[in-house]
């Protein structure tokens, strides 16, 4: 009798030792995924298709939609939950880069209150001419489009989503490097400004790639140049503003972060697992349908790039005097 009890009192002691000591990942409890946007756009999507394809590896994956305030709700949502790895968000191009510089007031602090897990996705913005007007100007090139502003200062103008949009920051920063001038026209969204692109109330846009793809692929926009460093496959054959204006890139992008603390060991079992499922040629393919670019690297190079992205919308945001208070 007395060996059975000290065989069940040791097993218990190292049942409970194995417990205290094993990491949040392996409690099979369900991760939550906070996408700070609303379900069925692109990072929703996105979202969904990897956390399917994690699974096997990291058991359930629930994505929680927390929009609002730009993104920063559910961002906010990632920065204050446990760093225990059972609750990862998505950070974006808004949310840890622009809103810190466009927001009077930010309820956290996107350089150190998130733990970077992987870059998810690169997607192109699109700087489009409705084809008429490209035609009846006699624009068909970016160089063309320059020319043409600087011999008519004044005379064009460009649509946004609104004021601080990623439209708005790409045309300023297009103007500014391009040394023109456009007058800016701020609509109440992505669609409308679209619509006043395809309507002929604005000249130019810089649109999403997703977004604008169909009207490209109809011939009711013309697409003059990509945003991103290289050219877009999605875009054969035409060219990103950097041909012509060295060091321009300006697109949108999103990847998974954990809360400021999480233990290393947690953030790389994270990370081993969302980039097999990003590099995995299904989710490259999905992610093809929506014009995404799946990009899977190391918590430190998507830290570094965050960074660099953050010191890069300083500069753009201020020089355009936007604020959302």
């Amino acid at each position: 009798m007395k060996t059975r009890h000290f065989l069940l009192a040791s097993l218990a002691t190292a049942t409970l030792a194995v417990l205290s000591t094993a990491p949040a990942l392996a409690q099979h409890r369900p991760i939550r995924l906070i996408v700070p946007y609303a379900a069925g756009g692109p990072i929703d999507v996105t979202a969904r298709i990897v956390a399917e394809r994690v699974k096997d590896s990291l058991g359930t994956v629930i994505i929680d939609n927390k929009p609002g305030a730009g993104g920063n709700i559910g961002a906010d949502a990632v920065a204050k939950a446990a760093p225990d790895g059972l609750t990862i968000g998505i950070a974006a191009t808004a949310t840890n880069a622009v809103n810190p510089w466009l927001y009077s007031k930010m309820p956290f602090n996107a350089a150190t209150d998130f733990a970077p897990i992987t870059q998810m996705v690169r997607v192109p913005n699109v700087l489009v001419m409705n084809t008429e007007t490209a035609q009846r100007l006699k624009i068909s090139t970016l160089p063309e489009l320059i020319a043409y502003a600087k011999a008519n200062p004044g005379k064009l103008n460009y649509g946004s989503g609104g004021n601080g949009s990623a439209g708005h920051l790409a045309g300023e920063m297009f103007k500014q490097q391009a040394g023109i001038f456009a007058v800016h026209i701020p609509y109440n969204g992505g669609n409308p400004a679209q619509l006043a692109l395809l309507s002929g109330q604005v000249d130019f846009n810089f649109d999403n790639l997703a977004t604008a793809a169909p009207n490209i692929r109809s011939g009711k926009l013309k697409a003059i140049a990509v945003t991103t460093a290289q050219p877009s496959s999605a875009l054969p054959g035409v060219p990103p503003v950097a041909a012509t204006l060295k060091g321009f890139a300006i697109d949108t992008w999103w990847g998974l972060v954990a809360p400021a603390g999480t233990p290393h060991d947690v953030v790389a079992k994270l990370n081993q697992a969302f980039v097999a499922a990003l590099n995995a040629p299904e989710t490259k393919a999905r992610f093809a349908n929506l014009l995404a670019e799946p990009v899977a690297n190391t918590p430190e190079q998507f830290g570094a790039f965050m960074k660099s992205e953050l010191a890069k919308y300083e500069k753009v945001v201020k020089a355009t005097g936007a604020k959302v208070d």
